[in-house]
């Protein structure tokens, strides 16, 4: 295999595992009722409150404040329904480096700094929102996580470049 078909085939890994990454993200936030109450009954049956009580605690609040949303106030979830939406648009966004590397790593590029956006969002919106910081922890997680794929991912995109020639599209010249 060239050096040019297996960056390639790197870069389309990485990015594939990320963009699974993130459309099931956003999937998980059509249905947050429901798994909020899976979530907790998974818990308690595992009797998680003796090892973690604060994340039990936690669960069941949120769980009975989207169950309150929803009995009374079910619009109020239609923005959590646009939340996913938008998980998955930016994840077909990344079709664009998937199929053209070279010319399309602005959108890797868009991706690691939405995910370096989600520390401060955290930190600032967290605290406002009532969310206890280990909550932030874990939310902030998802950003350092999710720049890693997209660092490999860049570094590869540099790698094929310097290389010249094809960039991913046969037939088409960088």
């Amino acid at each position: 295999m060239s050096d040019r078909a297996a960056l390639l085939k790197g870069i389309r890994v990485w990015l594939g595992l990320f963009v699974v990454c993130l459309a099931l993200s956003g999937a998980t936030a059509f249905p947050l009722v429901h798994e909020l109450r899976w979530v907790e009954g998974g818990l308690r049956a595992l009797s998680v409150s003796e090892w973690l009580p604060g994340l039990v605690r936690w669960i069941s609040r949120v769980r009975e404040g989207l169950d309150a949303v929803d009995a009374d106030h079910p619009f109020v979830l239609y923005g959590t329904d646009w939340l996913a939406f938008a998980h998955l648009v930016i994840a077909v966004a990344f079709y664009g480096p998937y199929r053209d590397p070279v010319r399309n790593i602005w959108v890797v590029e868009f991706g690691m700094i939405a995910c370096a956006g989600i520390v401060p969002l955290a930190l600032i919106c967290g605290p406002v929102r009532g969310i206890p910081f280990w909550w932030s922890l874990i939310d902030m997680s998802f950003g350092v996580f999710g720049v890693v794929p997209l660092y490999i991912v860049r570094r590869k995109i540099k790698r094929l470049e310097a290389l010249g020639g094809p960039t991913g599209i046969p037939g088409h010249v960088a």
